[in-house]
């Protein structure tokens, strides 16, 4: 069985940068899965346009998990 590193889970964590909302929201699985969803969830919510500059900006604060 394959470890949660082997597969190349990620995870974004939104209670680890400020936010007006005090937003809670962890995102897990595989970075394909985690971006577009972060995305969604920066546009949705935080008000951010979804863009690919902003896609790369969350790619660089994902974590292994």
């Amino acid at each position: 069985m394959a470890t949660a590193t082997a597969t190349g889970r990620k995870y974004i964590d939104c209670s680890e940068f400020p936010s007006d909302s005090n937003c809670t929201l962890k995102i897990s699985g595989k970075e394909d899965e985690v971006l577009p969803v972060a995305a969604q969830h920066a546009a949705a919510v935080h008000g951010h346009e979804d863009t690919p500059e902003l896609r790369d900006q969350l790619r660089q604060m994902l974590k292994d998990e």
